[in-house]
């Protein structure tokens, strides 16, 4: 794990390093643009930034599973606290503008700008989207509902983004609220979380809006394809993670779910998404568990094949489908190295597909939905 804060130009706000004029950025990205060393497993390349607004007090967030969140106890300051496993150093917003004009980035097709739990970040993440429109057409802002509202999202359009990410994670209400909510004394609250997916789809166009959600934080298979159903009836596409477990969270001794369970998962998230069958059409057991896809078994094996629907879904660039493509950010490298990306930040060969069709299968009768 590389540990590094970059203090580049002196456009310090009263000795701070924070936004506007500073962002925190995804180690993949400052390998990207040349900011950080490193080479990518299997020549993964990155096709979006990934950037996050910086503050010295933090995030006010307390979310059970998050590597930002106030309640993770490592001994650092906020600014040097990891995420998604990984350092996210700080870096001059001129730096990483100069930077997309660098050979690392031609094939940068996307700029994401996450906001946080934080006042500051509502005119922040305007000013930052206006600095990128400059440089790139394709903006994402990963926004948070808790501090935002419908008048503040047209603001955001006018500023240039023409797409944005809600990280409802949680799956039903009673796992948000006790992971997200009052159950750790955290400021977010379900109802709003959807209701900034209704307006954000009103404000940008359906399908220009997408929804992250985290499988394995305790939700049932049938919980996590029913808000998969649910965003995808309002227009909005879904983003889809799996749960791994960060260090001094509250979480952090929660193991990864099982990978079967999430390729059946991501299975039925492309399914949904590409219009092919819907929630009811699907099987489920008593335990809530996926059975079968009621899917003609020939477009399943073909959908199976091509291994688009275990490659990372993200929100879409000039020519990929999925620009943001966040390399290992769902298992590390050297579960990658043993079969088990979670994600496929590129298209599966075929020995990932013999992979994937060995982990597919289900857990007590190998035929029973395939």
């Amino acid at each position: 794990m590389v540990k590094l804060v970059y203090a580049t130009e002196n456009c310090e706000v009263d000795g701070l390093l924070e936004s506007p004029q500073y962002v925190r950025t995804s180690i993949a990205a400052a390998m990207t643009m040349g900011i950080v060393p490193g080479k990518f497993f299997r020549n993964a390349k990155l096709h979006c930034l990934n950037l996050l607004l910086t503050y010295n007090e933090g995030c006010s967030g307390k979310c059970a599973y998050c590597g930002l969140s106030r309640t993770r106890e490592t001994g650092k300051e906020w600014k040097e606290q990891s995420f998604i496993r990984v350092d996210w150093p700080v870096v001059n917003l001129d730096k990483v503008i100069r930077s997309m004009d660098s050979e690392g980035c031609t094939h940068v097709e996307r700029v994401c700008i996450s906001m946080i739990t934080n006042g500051k970040a509502r005119k922040d993440t305007l000013t930052v989207v206006k600095r990128l429109r400059e440089k790139i057409p394709r903006i994402s802002a990963l926004i948070t509902p808790t501090i935002i509202d419908k008048a503040w999202l047209y603001k955001l359009k006018r500023s240039g983004a023409d797409m944005v990410g809600v990280a409802v994670d949680a799956t039903t209400p009673e796992l948000f609220e006790k992971l997200r909510g009052r159950g750790v004394g955290g400021p977010h609250r379900w109802l709003k979380y959807w209701e900034t997916v209704e307006e954000a789809v009103d404000v940008f166009g359906r399908f220009k809006v997408g929804v992250h959600l985290i499988f394995g934080l305790g939700e049932k298979e049938k919980d996590m394809v029913k808000a998969i159903q649910r965003a995808q009836n309002m227009g909005a596409k879904t983003h889809l993670f799996s749960f791994f477990p960060e260090e001094k969270s509250f979480m952090q001794d929660s193991p990864q779910p099982p990978i079967r369970g999430y390729r059946r998962i991501q299975l039925a998230r492309y399914l949904i998404n590409r219009g092919v069958i819907d929630l009811e059409e699907m099987v489920f057991d008593e335990d809530g568990k996926l059975r079968n896809y009621n899917v003609n078994k020939e477009l399943l094996d073909q959908l199976i094949e091509s291994g688009l629907p275990f490659m990372t879904s993200g929100c879409r660039g000039k020519t990929l489908e999925n620009a943001c493509n966040r390399p290992f950010a769902n298992c590390t490298p050297y579960q990658a190295f043993m079969g088990e990306f979670r994600n496929y930040p590129f298209q599966p060969n075929k020995q990932d597909i013999e992979i994937i069709r060995k982990q597919i299968l289900s857990d007590d009768n190998e035929n029973s939905w395939v």
